[in-house]
């Protein structure tokens, strides 16, 4: 069976693949113009939905797709095909989410940050630190990264709040509520983090009306995907005090563009989309996983709903 491995680090990916499944036929790259001559005589594809949404585009077609991201948004164009099996990376990235949230939790219970300015300006900052415990932390999107994240927060003490695509009940959370709860509780939130994807319904939500009712000493963290934050209302709202902070991760348009206003808004950090990488032996783990799944005709581990869009 022949395997296309579209990725920069499709060499490492190669040799983790044939150790663990000698008879696929590996062939990789991460040039456009070279992974197209190979897509024809591979049915399976593996890799960066980026580079296999041009391939797509071009015509060609897996049987089954399985993405090494979890957000697979340039394979949902309008204008390419849906009639193939795709899944994304799922099950991969929760423990260094999870390390990604509570560091920056820690950071700013801990003035980490205003510590640094204070040691730049040679002034002693002796301001007594925080702690986590009672905090309210809100998870707008408690899928699987979601619930990775929320278990590795709750020996810590905070309160856990989820907003889902419908309400249930979901351990450790104290209550996951549906979409349209969203307002009432980011209302009492000291911490909002987003890890929702990208769909219709979750583009634009945070957005003036939703910011204003944060508490001033409320911090948003964005790590799902850009589009959810309308750029102009946040850095409006922290520069009339609406919100302590904001951590971003993901932008509309990455790299962020010179002279965009996140560069200087006050209490903003970028963090260059670096919250969950992939690991290349997680992945290829999932991939052999759903290999076998896909060879016995069952559902694959992530298997994307077009319709839905994840």
């Amino acid at each position: 069976m022949h395997l296309l491995i579209a990725e920069a680090d499709h060499v490492t990916y190669a040799e983790l693949l044939h150790q663990a499944s000698p008879e696929l036929v590996l062939h990789g790259s991460d040039d456009p113009a070279e992974l197209a001559q190979l897509a024809a005589r591979c049915p399976l594809w593996l890799g960066q939905p980026d580079l296999l949404a041009g391939l797509l585009e071009q015509g060609h077609k897996p049987q089954w797709l399985q993405s090494t991201w979890a957000g697979i948004t340039p394979l949902l164009a309008p204008q390419l095909p849906r009639d193939y099996r795709l899944s994304r990376a799922v099950g991969i990235f929760g423990q260094v989410m999870a390390e990604y949230v509570l560091g920056y939790l820690l950071a700013h219970e801990r003035r980490l940050f205003a510590r640094l300015a204070a040691q730049v300006e040679q002034h002693w900052d002796n301001r007594l630190p925080r702690s986590l415990v009672g905090r309210r932390v809100l998870i707008v999107g408690c899928g699987d990264i979601g619930q990775s994240v929320a278990q590795f927060l709750a020996p810590f003490g905070v309160e856990l709040l989820g907003i889902a695509s419908q309400a249930r009940v979901q351990a450790p959370f104290v209550e996951v509520a549906g979409m349209d709860a969203l307002p009432r509780l980011a209302a009492s939130a000291d911490y909002l983090v987003n890890l929702l994807p990208d769909t219709p319904a979750t583009r634009d939500i945070y957005d003036a009306t939703l910011l204003a009712r944060l508490k001033s000493s409320a911090v948003l963290i964005n790590a799902g995907r850009g589009v959810a934050v309308v750029d102009a209302d946040l850095v409006a709202a922290l520069e009339q005090g609406q919100l302590a902070g904001a951590v971003i991760d993901v932008c509309r348009q990455e790299p962020l563009p010179a002279g965009h206003p996140f560069w200087t808004a006050p209490h903003l950090l970028l963090t260059g989309h670096t919250s969950a990488p992939t690991e290349p032996h997680l992945m290829a783990q999932l991939f052999l996983d759903n290999l076998t799944r896909w060879r016995t005709g069952h559902e694959l581990r992530g298997q994307v709903d077009f319709v839905r869009g994840y």
